[in-house]
């Protein structure tokens, strides 16, 4: 359960025991989602004036692609996250590390901070192994497998400094 009723918490903190499931709503269409769901456990307390404050973890797993050879790679994801939501009239609520609630709103809905925060933790350029070599860029094969039967490229834009090169002593 990632919804929480506002009133409720004004008495006590709640203890938070969740999990975002990968074919929820709150995800959008080009966002890298993970593999099963995402597991978010933590506590979720007021902070004053219809401000509240969150500390926990998510937890899960992506599958990304390779960014050289472009071979799928699995990703554990583990990160510990701080929100805060402050209601949308409160004037901090316009920096960005604020959350917005509505002020009529009832339940405080932790998805969406929950998504922007694996989407930031979910890594960019994910690589196979740290050594991989990529894909020849004439004939696309995997030179991880081995070396291809393609003549090493060469950029013609060099030509005049392999001259120099070449001609000095």
């Amino acid at each position: 359960m990632l919804c929480f009723d506002i009133r409720s918490l004004a008495e006590k903190a709640a203890q938070v025991d969740g999990r975002l499931a990968a074919d929820d709503a709150v995800w959008e269409e080009a966002d890298v989602r993970p593999n099963d769901a995402v597991h978010v456990t933590g506590r979720l307390s007021t902070a004053g004036n219809d401000r509240f404050y969150f500390s926990g973890r998510l937890q899960g797993e992506v599958t990304t692609e390779c960014r050289r050879c472009l071979t799928d790679v699995s990703s554990d994801i583990d990160e510990e996250i701080h929100l805060i939501f402050a209601d949308a009239d409160d004037e901090e609520a316009e920096d960005p590390d604020v959350h917005r609630i509505d002020p009529r709103a009832h339940e405080l809905d932790l998805r969406p901070a929950v998504r922007e925060h694996w989407l930031l933790a979910v890594p960019a350029f994910a690589l196979c192994r740290e050594d991989c070599k990529g894909l020849c860029p004439t004939c696309g094969a995997d030179l991880n497998s081995g070396a291809c039967s393609c003549a090493p490229a060469t950029d013609s834009r060099w030509d005049a400094l392999r001259t120099v090169r070449d001609d000095a002593p």
